[in-house]
């Protein structure tokens, strides 16, 4: 029955990933769609204003025999659509309750995706980890998300989006200020250093 119920709400979780060819150049983090030969498109990053200041593109190799990942994650597109609903009805509480466990339950798939990508790189999860190891991101390299304390520039999104093609094969739309649509979507570019590192520019 529960099964039928969300079926009907059309929400599902979904995704798009795909590994990159990538060097760093200076602040830029230069990524090659098909091949490190092909053409490239670039991430312009910030960098902490200081003595050894840290920069995203400090993670990628500037020999240009590196790669790096990108992904979205995504829970609907039934969420926006029922949340309404319940707020029309004057549930506004489980509206917010119903939105805030869509959005959770992106972020789950995006750390469980994360957990793939590290597989596949060949740094898989020790069997050792504990459950607050992964709560705090004790692990191999680091995923980032545009409009977070280390690449606070939302509309990188839009290369990103570019990048994996993800209005015509996800269905995650940005709106007009970079936003995701639907809300409950995860974005990020992941980095396998092992010396990867949750920063703010602003240190």
């Amino acid at each position: 029955a529960g099964r039928v119920y969300y079926e009907a709400l059309a929400i599902a979780a979904s995704a798009i990933y795909r590994f990159f060819s990538a060097r760093s150049d200076g602040e830029s983090l230069v990524v090659y769609p098909s091949g490190p030969q092909s053409e490239s498109s670039a991430f312009s990053f910030g960098r902490q204003q200081r003595d050894g200041g840290l920069c995203l593109s400090d993670y990628v190799s500037p020999g240009g025999d590196d790669n790096i990942a990108m992904f979205v994650t995504s829970f609907g597109p039934g969420v926006r659509g029922h949340a309404e609903k319940l707020i029309k009805d004057g549930e506004f509480l489980k509206a917010h309750i119903f939105q805030a466990l869509a959005l959770e339950a992106a972020e789950a798939y995006a750390e469980f995706l994360h957990a793939r990508l590290r597989a596949a790189w060949g740094y898989a999860d020790p069997a050792e980890l504990s459950r607050t190891d992964l709560f705090t991101a004790r692990y191999h390299g680091k995923r980032y998300s545009f409009g977070y304390p280390a690449c606070p520039l939302l509309e990188d999104q839009s290369l990103l989006f570019e990048l994996l093609a993800v209005d015509a094969t996800l269905g995650v739309e940005l709106t007009e200020g970079f936003m995701m649509e639907p809300e409950s979507s995860v974005s990020a570019v992941v980095f396998h250093h092992p010396e990867a590192s949750y920063f703010s520019l602003t240190e």
